[in-house]
């Protein structure tokens, strides 16, 4: 069988393309890519790398992607030593027991899939006509976070009254109902809602997570009703923005802590972009659009890393309140954004094919302001 660098190399050969095509097509770093033709895989500063990119350039060639990683994976199996003990060993008679077991299990698997096949069809029939009915959650002071999906509401308690918000739309954004008629609140954006009419904001409402045009996946609400759980509001040129004031709030897909990176001797670098800007920070989320195969590894507030291997069209979306620190592979494979305060920017993190460890966060600068900035690892 052909090695594989030299699939790759002939099937490259054969359409006449150029590394420098590659790289444009797939994002894939010409280093990279002499690396896989020569079989020198050390050049890579992972196997995940390897694989991802491995992947992506034989499926560019046509050729079978699964076929190449297993034989580079029985490749490493056979460049691994058998243990000398297991050479040695004197073989064992043979024992009757895991063959009884086996026999046991597949009479086993047998009855039981009669069982589900001939058994009345009335519980399959019941699941499959059950229908999710709307949750109703209750807030009466303090903060409450959930996911909600359309028909959910939370009834608002203010002395003895008693006022209802719904969910009834999630599209680009989610439309909720009140007493004071239809709102639309974008992704990463925060609004008051004065439910009673008497001139003061009773709640605040801050859309954590939202799956643009996917009502299934439903929504992240944050309703705040006190100060020290709520927010200021700081007026910007075309909405309003949440400045959070130390409260501690997690859900599954949202982390909220106290404002630490902030502070007067953590000020901007003088050249640092300046994303967004406010007299106090406020929640904003982070969206990344996949061009090529990136992995990305992310951490929110300190809190709850993560990483995964992303292909082309695929969205992430990272909530944070103080910061986000990001590691990715591949500068140019993504797009991102900031969204907060009703404001949408992009953001530069690096350069074509540049593997980038880089911070997003508020600091406080010497003027007093806290601005939302990129600043760079070594």
């Amino acid at each position: 069988m052909e090695s594989i660098g030299g699939q790759l190399r002939s099937a490259r050969e054969s359409k006449g393309i150029t590394f420098e095509q590659i790289y444009r097509d797939t994002n894939i770093p010409k280093k990279y890519l002499e690396a896989m033709e020569a079989e020198d895989f050390s050049q890579f500063p992972g196997e995940t790398y390897l694989l991802g990119f491995m992947r992506s350039y034989s499926d560019y060639l046509g050729l079978d992607s699964k076929d190449l990683i297993s034989l580079y994976k029985s490749i490493k199996i056979q460049e691994q030593p058998v243990p000398m003990e297991q050479l040695l060993r004197d073989p064992k008679p043979a024992n009757r027991i895991p063959f009884i077991i086996a026999l046991v299990a597949v009479v086993l698997i047998i009855g039981g899939g009669l069982f589900f096949i001939f058994r009345p069809k009335q519980d399959t029939v019941a699941a499959e006509q059950k229908v999710r009915k709307p949750v109703e959650y209750t807030l009466s002071g303090g903060t409450l976070e959930k996911r909600y999906y359309i028909g959910d509401t939370t009834i608002l308690q203010l002395d003895t009254q008693k006022y209802k918000i719904e969910v009834s739309q999630i599209t680009d954004r989610v439309v909720l109902t009140s007493p004071v008629g239809d709102t639309a609140v974008e992704l990463g954006q925060e609004i008051p809602l004065d439910i009673n009419a008497d001139g003061t904001a009773d709640v605040k409402i801050f859309v954590a997570d939202l799956v643009k045009n996917k009502s299934d996946k439903g929504v992240v609400l944050r309703m705040a009703m006190d100060k020290a759980a709520g927010s200021e509001i700081a007026s910007t040129e075309n909405s309003t923005a949440a400045a959070s004031t130390g409260t501690n709030n997690s859900t599954e897909n949202t982390v909220t802590t106290s404002v630490a990176e902030a502070t007067p001797s953590n000020p901007a670098p003088a050249n640092a972009p300046v994303l967004l800007s406010s007299p106090n920070p406020y929640p904003f989320t982070l969206q990344a659009t996949f061009k090529g195969n990136c992995l990305l590894r992310w951490e929110s507030d300190r809190k709850d890393r993560d990483e995964r291997y992303f292909q082309k069209a695929d969205i992430l979306n990272v909530q944070a309140q103080n910061g986000i620190r990001l590691w990715l592979s591949n500068a140019s494979a993504v797009k991102f954004q900031v969204i907060g305060g009703g404001k949408t920017v992009d953001v530069e993190i690096g350069s074509p094919g540049e593997v980038v460890v880089t911070d997003l966060k508020w600091v406080k600068d010497d003027d007093g302001r806290y601005k939302l900035t990129t600043v760079r690892l070594d």
